[in-house]
């Protein structure tokens, strides 16, 4: 049995998606990250950085923060979707961690001067709106002869789907990127990725200035969430 400690945003809809394409039996904890749950000395135990997800495997009592550790930790106890070894697991390992590097940083900002900035700045609006843009043809280009980022169906997939969903939110035509379309189109049609992107959805509420605020940089005192 996992515990997985998450929210509704793309790093902890990775995660969840990977339990439910593997099957693994979990119990989904929400950490209200808009009122500073993720500042609670129980939750920093497992995630010390205060972000969202973080799992714990009772069977093995391993805690894993950071999602990319966790779609490999997942990945590793059950043989599925990450290549043991050789050149295959790298191929998955690099676009791993292109997303956590690059693509989910990049449409982050996106998302931060497109929607949340308390006034518009126009330079970091195009900055990271051409930014994305160039790593949708990234992808695009990657996908335009083979079916899934590093061949067959894997945690990489799983990592970088979620930072796609939002296109509209990064100022982004999907259309414009026919690879990358077909690719999302095809994910999306998983039903375990479909179950997977509800998981905590429920919970979401439009993001309040208080919630700003957490968010952005004034966290309520530890112990005191608000």
């Amino acid at each position: 049995m996992i515990d997985l400690y998450s929210w509704a945003t793309p790093n902890g809809i990775k995660v969840s998606i990977a339990l439910e394409e593997l099957g693994l039996p979990y119990t989904f904890h929400p950490v209200n990250i808009g009122r500073g749950e993720q500042f609670q000395p129980d939750f920093l135990r497992i995630s010390p950085n205060n972000r969202i997800p973080a799992i714990v495997d009772r069977d093995t009592g391993v805690s894993v923060f950071e999602s990319g550790a966790i779609l490999v930790y997942l990945g590793e106890k059950t043989g599925r979707f990450l290549p043991a070894a050789g050149a295959a697991r790298y191929e998955v390992l690099q676009w791993l961690f292109w997303q956590m590097g690059g693509l989910g940083p990049m449409a982050g900002q996106a998302h931060h001067f497109r929607q949340y900035a308390p006034e518009p700045i126009p330079y970091g609006i195009e900055r990271y709106t051409r930014e994305v843009s160039r790593l949708y043809g990234v992808l695009d280009r990657r996908l335009a002869d083979r079916g899934f980022v590093a061949g067959d169906y894997s945690i990489a997939d799983m990592a970088i789907f979620p930072w796609v969903a939002p296109w509209e939110k990064q100022g982004q035509v999907l259309a414009d990127f026919p690879n990358l379309a077909r690719w999302f189109a095809e994910v999306a049609a998983r039903p375990a990725v479909d179950r997977g992107r509800r998981v905590g959805s429920t919970q979401n509420r439009p993001m309040d200035a208080e919630a700003k605020k957490v968010l952005f940089g004034h966290p309520p005192p530890v112990g005191k969430p608000e």
